[in-house]
């Protein structure tokens, strides 16, 4: 079991709960023409916030993972990066602080997100640089 967050460009994501869900389904049917663990792929704002992440969460696979692990070995993160999204699995100890982290970071770069792990599938988009959450 993993805590799972997701980011995303707000200009490609439907505004209405049901149709952000329905579109996070096919997004995560990871179906776009490339690999997914490398920003190259990405949005700049994503990618911008892809290398904030890695600094706190290391990535554990792509161009930007080291075999050398960070001495809390929990930290080490898998990212699904796709043209308008990444997709992130966390250690389930490191909750609170991914959540923290990748919330703060996607406000910072002007990006969505949304709590996979959250029993009500909460939506945050930016509003006047802010996150604010959908209501929609």
């Amino acid at each position: 079991m993993s805590y799972d967050l997701m980011v995303f460009d707000p200009a490609s994501a439907p505004r209405t709960h049901a149709e952000f869900i329905a579109w996070y389904d096919q997004q995560t049917e990871w179906e776009e023409d490339h690999g997914y663990n490398d920003p190259a792929v990405t949005t700049p704002a994503l990618r911008a916030w892809f290398m904030d992440m890695i600094g706190i969460f290391p990535a554990l696979n792509g161009p930007f993972s080291s075999e050398e692990l960070p001495e809390d070995e929990a930290l080490v993160t898998d990212y699904c990066i796709g043209n308008s999204v990444i997709y992130v699995t966390f250690a389930w100890s490191k909750a609170e602080q991914a959540y923290d982290s990748a919330f703060d970071l996607a406000e910072k770069h002007g990006l969505g997100f949304f709590n996979a792990s959250s029993d009500d599938a909460e939506i945050w988009l930016p509003v006047n640089g802010k996150l604010v959450l959908s209501r929609a």
